[in-house]
Formats: C-alpha cells, structure tokens, sequence
C-alpha cells in the first residue's frame, strides 16, 4: 500500500514538473519576442528622435545663415521708407534711396564698369606686391629672431602713416599713373601681413622643437615640415585683412590726380552734388571688396580645411 501511494506521489511529481517546464519554455517563449520587438520599438524611437533633431538643426543653421539677408532687406526697406532721413535731418538729395542709386548704376553702367575694373586692378596689384613683400620679410624674420622681431616692430609703424598722407608722396614719386596707388595699396598692406605671417612662423610649441632638433633637422626642413604649415592659418589672417583695406588705399588714393577710377568718380560727383552716381560708386566698391574678400575665404576653406572653426549651431 505505501509502495502504491510512493508510485502514485511520484507520477504526480514528474508530471507536474513536466507541466511546470512547459509553462517555463512556453512562458520564455512567449517573453523572449516581446522583449524583441520591445528594443526593435525602442531603436525605431530613438532614429525618430535623432532624425528630428537633425531636421531642427538644419532649420536653425539654414535660419541662421538667412538671417543676414534678412537684416539687409530691412535695412534697406527702411532706408528706401526714408526713415534715416527723418532720424538724422537728411534731404533727400544728400542721402538717395536706393531705388535711386540703382537707377544710377544702371543708367551708367557701362562707365561704373570700366571704373571698377581699373580700381580693381590698382587693388590686386597692390595687394599681391604688399602681401608678397610682407610675407618675404617676414619668412626672413624668422630666420633671425632676435633682429628680424625688431625689423617687423619698425615695419608695423607704416600702418601709423595716413593714407592721406600717404597718396600725395606717391603721386610725387611714380607720377599721376596707376603705379602710385598700386604703390599706397602695397604699403598699407606690407606691414599687416609681415607682422601676422610673423608671428604664425614663430608661435611654435618648444617640444616640437626639441622633436625635430633630435632628428637632426636642418633649418630649412624646421621652416618646411613645421614653421610653415603652422603659420597657413596667420597667412590667410593676413590676406583677408589685406583684402578689406586694399580697396580703401585704391579709392583714396585715387582722390588725388587721377583721371579715372571710382576714386576719382566719387570725388568728381560730390563735386557736382550728382550724389546718386556718387553713392553708386560706394555701392560698387563695397560690392568688389566683398567678392574679394569671399575669393581668399573660398581659398583658405579649401587649401586649409583642418584648421576652419566650425561655429554653426
């Protein structure tokens, strides 16, 4: 009787064990797909998410980069309003509206071309002779520290000299031609880029000195492998400054004995009161020195991408 009782106890045992590992198996296999499809949700949340983040920064980038255009239209929508005549007592014939120097610009656009295209050429002239002689006396700076940082110091007094100052003696020295403003752009570009591409040469951590003195370099190889690729960043600085004052030593010098030139047209019709032809002039020098100004940035993003400042939102 007890042996019956024990059997029957342990077909009970095994198949409640059997019941409760088909539970188990059925219940992992029931858990294991959720579970799955679980974290396949989770990941498809979490692309979503990244994808509206990206949409959102690109938004904000592309309102950023609008926002200048933006502030320009108003700006001159106001300006056409004449609401900078009302705040600052202005005539209208001493400040045109826009719609009106546009109308100058295009009854005179022949004319305006011809005189942009010769002022351009005094301003890159000038600017590839100073940049050149700028950057030449400062690679041999760096070859003489210790004189060459004095020599620069002395160069850099020539940005103290006023271009009004400056024009005549030239016009004195190379006549009343287009090598004299050539000459007053080469000047005040000279001294900015020796004292930039300088310091670019000589700004180098000492470890690295140590590193190339261990291998024996000579001076030239310091200049090639290290000096110079650290100081491409200085000479774009140099070049961009360059190109933003080259266009006010080209127009001011040509305020004196010139017979063309926007220089020359501008002073010739403010003379004459003709101010619309005379702010077209600004308008078209201010638009060549920004053209120029975005050719040497185009070049400096695309021969020294490493070193640009990513600051987009």
């Amino acid at each position: 009787m007890n042996d019956h009782v024990w059997k029957h106890r342990n077909k009970e045992d095994r198949v409640t064990a059997v019941v409760s590992g088909g539970t188990s198996m059925s219940s992992s296999a029931i858990i294991t797909p959720t579970s799955a499809s679980a974290s396949h949700l989770q990941e498809q949340q979490g692309q979503a998410e990244e994808r509206g983040w990206t949409r959102r920064l690109r938004g904000r980038s592309m309102g950023v980069r609008l926002l200048p255009a933006l502030a320009g239209l108003i700006f001159l929508l106001l300006w056409q309003l004449r609401l900078f005549h009302y705040m600052f007592s202005l005539e209208i014939y001493q400040l045109p509206v826009p719609s009106s120097i546009a109308i100058s610009i295009k009854d005179n656009a022949e004319m305006l071309f011809r005189y942009a295209m010769y002022s351009g050429t005094e301003m890159l002239g000038g600017f590839l002779l100073g940049s050149s002689l700028g950057a030449l006396a400062a690679i041999v700076a760096c070859f003489f520290p210790t004189s060459g940082k004095a020599a620069v110091a002395v160069m850099s007094a020539l940005n103290a000299i006023p271009i009004v100052a400056l024009a005549p003696i030239m016009n004195n020295w190379f006549g009343d031609g287009i090598w004299s403003r050539i000459a007053v752009v080469a000047v005040i570009t000279l001294a900015a880029m020796a004292v930039s591409l300088f310091k670019g040469l000589t700004s180098i951590q000492p470890q690295y000195h140590e590193l190339l003195g261990g291998l024996a370099a000579s001076k030239v190889q310091v200049f090639i492998k290290l000096r110079l690729p650290h100081a491409l960043p200085a000479l774009f600085a140099g070049l961009k400054i360059n190109m933003s004052t080259s266009i006010i030593g080209a127009i001011v010098g040509e305020f004196f004995i010139a017979s063309q030139g926007l220089g020359y047209l501008l002073s010739d019709q403010i003379r004459l009161a003709n101010m619309p032809l005379a702010w077209s002039c600004i308008v078209i020098a201010a638009v060549l020195g920004i053209v120029l100004y975005e050719a040497v940035v185009l070049a400096e993003k695309r021969l020294i991408p490493w070193s640009r400042v990513r600051t987009d939102p």
